[in-house]
């Protein structure tokens, strides 16, 4: 009887009979196989039954079988699906963290979602803008490249987006900002100050000089200036006449503070953005600026002893708060004639009043006068705008809304929070080039003089702050102050954000309010997207992608071209080695030489090729041997046939069909590679897509 040895090297791309010992026909196999699978040998089949050797596994090999059937369940053909779905991931993410987080803020502070005036009003809608304080040089001076070049980008490009939406979402009527729109403005020279103010710089930036400022100042421009001419260009609202966009207000980051102010820095300061102290009627409302960062050289306070009044006899001094306090002396008049003038554009009359004609006497008073029209019964209240907040008392709580450190809860239910909140509070003091807020003798100066405050809006503090100060002159309850949250998300805040502002004041050709609404100003914080957070959700995604990639070519090398033994229960395929081509020919000799009144067994050189190179139950696509026998001969692994007879298993992706494959850990870094590389390239350039698109 003829025995058969039990091959181990099983063919990995045959068919598996998944219905057990049940025979399995070609006509029972899915469409377009069944033709190239040979129907059951039956003397194969003879054989097997009467051979005197149990075909099967041990019992070991079958645990061995069960574990690799449970780890190996994945198709390798399945894998390739796995690169594919993480650059969709990465699609995805990248562009909610780059694009769909930014829109999705910004239309969460649509106007209507959070105004509430009458159905037929039409309110001005205005923004404002504080601390941009773009990064430069001076801002993490320690900090090497690539991450300072990095830093500079990822911040431009943060606040860029931002204000892009604000202008294609909200389309705002007006935007103020308020100061510090550099970060080391104060340092770059101005290259025309005297020696001595030149030996007082410090000499890490004493290169920096006007040029460097100026590609500054193109990098304002690129960020903010743009968006806002583009959508004056496409008309947005159709109210060109009502759009304004003031960002003249310094702050101390742009000139300094105090005495440490250099005229010429102010100068420059001034040419480019305009003049600091200026009166504009936004929304019936007069808006005040104050270049209060250079007010504060008067009874500056000193960093070491904490009194006022340093250096106030000073000639040098003097220059720098004198035009802040003139300006202040004639605000009323100065706002009272662009009051006027706004109403008489406002009704169609000419801007500027027409004078009578008349010849006068050299003598006479009126030839030395031009008569100024104020009305103290206008209803137009006043908004001051300062880059340093108002004077107010230590410990005065900001509100629930500051982000750093948010208000000390109650102590019991009904008790409200205390008066006085250290921690969330603006901290009074002072320091080289900073001055938290004003001192009492300027704040009390600037409500006095302007006249009819209803809201003060400052920065500075980078975080939001909303405080009614009840201690200065007023027409109603106090003094409302907000001072804004900085707009970038390098300045120590979270969630950076702007300040919305819906200004609804309707009056007469005289002034006087038609309105029946009490209040006129309605403000909301308008919160950005987190940066630091998309940062990390990106590491998280990075890292669970090359877990992943390694996690799929571990399987790969080790499960996906393991045999599968054959039982009864799970018939397997083998793959042809030397010893079942030499158990063929040991076959066919054997039958040969069988005696004469048994069955004659055919030679395997006078019949087609079996199903299987020994009996058994699998099935198997029909291969050329000698391709076989040649990818064995010099080492390579067959890793799918020809055109059209790919075998089950393929698993290169964009290569030749037979390569050289390294096994155990050089093979999983090969496999980890590949994908990796095949996954970072399709998502660097969307990635890179996105960001030119920003």
């Amino acid at each position: 009887m003829t025995t058969h040895q039990y091959a181990p090297n099983l063919f990995r791309n045959g068919l598996i009979n998944q219905a057990g010992r049940k025979r399995r026909t070609s006509n029972e196999l899915p469409p377009g196989i069944g033709d190239y699978v040979p129907l059951w040998n039956e003397q194969s089949s003879q054989a097997h039954r009467t051979s005197s050797r149990p075909l099967g596994p041990s019992p070991r090999r079958q645990e061995w079988s069960r574990a690799v059937q449970m780890l190996g369940a994945w198709n390798p053909r399945g894998l390739l699906g796995i690169p594919l779905v993480l650059v969709i991931i990465w699609m995805l993410v990248l562009w909610w963290g780059e694009e769909a987080i930014f829109r999705r803020k910004v239309e969460d502070c649509s106007w209507d979602r959070w105004e509430s005036w009458p159905a037929a009003s039409a309110p001005h809608h205005a923004v404002l803008i504080a601390d941009p304080q773009l990064v430069d040089p001076h801002t993490y001076p320690g900090r090497p490249w690539p991450l300072s070049a990095l830093t500079v980008r990822y911040t431009d490009l943060y606040m860029r987006k931002s204000f892009q939406h604000i202008q294609a979402t909200l389309a705002p009527d007006s935007v103020l900002f308020l100061g510090d729109l550099f970060d080391g403005g104060r340092e770059w020279s101005a290259g025309a100050g005297s020696d001595e103010e030149s030996d007082q710089r410090d000499k890490r930036w004493k290169r920096y000089d006007t040029r460097f400022w100026l590609k500054e100042y193109r990098r304002f421009s690129n960020i903010f200036f743009d968006p806002w001419l583009h959508g004056r260009d496409n008309g947005q609202r159709g109210q060109q006449h009502r759009r304004k966009l003031i960002a003249g207000l310094p702050g101390n980051h742009d000139l300094g503070l105090g005495n440490g102010i250099h005229i010429p820095v102010r100068k420059r300061f001034q040419a480019y953005f305009g003049n600091g102290n200026r009166i504009d009627v936004i929304g019936n409302h007069s808006f005040v600026s104050l270049d209060t960062v250079s007010l504060s050289a008067k009874n500056q306070i000193n960093p070491t002893t904490g009194s006022e009044g340093i250096a106030e006899d000073q000639q040098h001094t003097k220059e720098i708060w004198e035009p802040v306090e003139q300006f202040l002396h004639t605000a009323k008049i100065e706002k009272a004639r662009t009051i006027a003038r706004e109403l008489r554009v406002l009704h169609g009359l000419p801007e500027n009043e027409l004078l009578d004609h008349a010849v006068l006497e050299f003598d006479d008073p009126r030839a030395h006068t031009i008569s100024i029209e104020s009305d103290s019964s206008r209803d137009i209240p006043s908004v001051v705008l300062t880059h340093v907040p108002l004077y107010r008392d230590p410990g005065t709580p900001c509100g629930p809304l500051r982000e750093r450190f948010p208000p000390t809860k109650p102590t019991a239910d009904g008790v409200e929070s205390p008066e006085k909140d250290d921690a969330n509070s603006i901290h009074v003091q002072a320091g080289v080039q900073y001055q938290n807020v004003l001192t009492p003798a300027v704040s009390r100066e600037i409500i006095d003089l302007v006249g009819d405050v209803s809201h003060v809006f400052s920065g500075d503090d980078h975080d939001y702050c909303d405080v009614l100060h009840r201690g200065y002159t007023s027409k109603s309850e106090g003094i409302r102050e907000i001072t804004v949250k900085s707009i970038s998300w390098a300045m120590g805040v979270r969630k950076p954000g702007f300040l919305l502002l819906s200004l609804w004041n309707p009056v007469d050709q005289d002034g006087i309010s038609t309105g029946t609404e009490h209040r006129t100003i309605q403000t909301q914080l308008c919160l950005l997207p987190d940066q630091l957070s998309i940062f990390m959700r990106y590491g998280w995604l990075l890292a669970s992608t090359l877990l992943i990639l390694l996690f799929r070519a571990f399987r790969i090398v080790y499960f996906s071209g393991l045999p599968r033994q054959a039982n009864s229960h799970h018939p397997h395929t083998n793959s042809p080695g030397p010893q079942s081509r030499d158990h063929e020919a040991t076959s066919a000799s054997t039958g040969s030489r069988s005696p004469a009144n048994s069955i004659a067994v055919r030679s395997s050189a006078s019949r087609p090729r079996s199903i299987s190179p020994f009996p058994g139950h699998g099935y198997r696509l029909p291969l050329d041997e000698a391709k076989i026998r040649r990818t064995e001969e010099n080492g390579y692994e067959l890793r799918g046939g020809s055109s059209g007879d790919q075998g089950w298993s393929y698993v290169a992706l964009g290569k030749d069909s037979m390569h050289r494959r390294r096994g155990g850990l050089l093979g999983i870094f090969d496999e980890f590679r590949s994908s990796s590389i095949q996954v970072a390239i399709i998502v660097i350039i969307w990635y890179i897509w996105l960001l030119w698109n920003s």
